[in-house]
């Protein structure tokens, strides 16, 4: 799972997707689990919109925005059927989450080393992020929320390297996870596409897009 990544600032975020200004509030360049961060989603006019929310999927069931379980991250093998999730997913709120790099743990040497992982490009990652609006019943209020997919990465030759093993598991079976890049090609599909359509884009980013280090 991913825990922390570094979002761009608004003008970095504007010139790579080319939206125009938005009048939005900021948000901190490191984000961590249910600070504010920025999105991006299709608007009514069809075209995307910059949100900020909390991240941390708060389901519109939820009685109030503290959850007692953690929804930064979403298992994509488990969007259609996991009760905080399968609402976003089967109503294809599907969004982009803007990151400069974003952070893993390494255990290879028996601690925890953090990596930083960037695009080899320079560009800004656009990860694959599912979104919710959840409304308070007494007052009103829309709290806007998005949490990050991930999918399995054992094999992969960086992602397949990060995370604490577990030694009860064969080296094949660990499910590593790793974050789910949406490449500019494939925008359209992702936000316009069918549940069904989207599943072949859930995979680790191309090993030659990665560049990666220890912090």
């Amino acid at each position: 799972m991913c825990t922390r990544y570094i979002a761009p600032d608004q003008a970095a975020l504007e010139r790579a997707w080319h939206i125009g200004r938005h009048n939005q509030p900021k948000w901190a360049e490191n984000v961590f689990p249910r600070a504010r961060g920025p999105f991006l989603r299709p608007n009514a006019a069809g075209t995307l919109e910059l949100v900020v929310g909390r991240w941390g999927l708060i389901p519109g069931w939820a009685k109030t925005p503290e959850l007692k379980f953690a929804t930064m991250n979403c298992r994509s093998e488990e969007a259609a059927r996991k009760p905080a999730f399968r609402d976003a997913w089967r109503q294809e709120q599907r969004c982009i989450i803007p990151a400069w790099s974003f952070d893993e743990p390494c255990w290879e040497t028996g601690r925890n080393v953090w990596w930083r992982f960037r695009r080899a490009d320079g560009c800004l990652w656009g990860l694959a992020g599912l979104w919710s609006s959840w409304i308070d019943r007494a007052t009103g209020e829309v709290l806007e929320s998005y949490t990050m997919l991930t999918c399995n990465a054992d094999g992969h030759p960086l992602m397949g390297r990060m995370h604490k093993p577990d030694p009860h598991l064969p080296s094949d079976r660990q499910d590593k996870r790793s974050v789910v890049a949406i490449e500019i090609d494939d925008l359209d599909r992702w936000f316009h596409g069918s549940c069904q359509d989207v599943l072949p884009l859930l995979c680790p980013p191309e090993p030659d897009r990665l560049v990666g280090e220890p912090l």
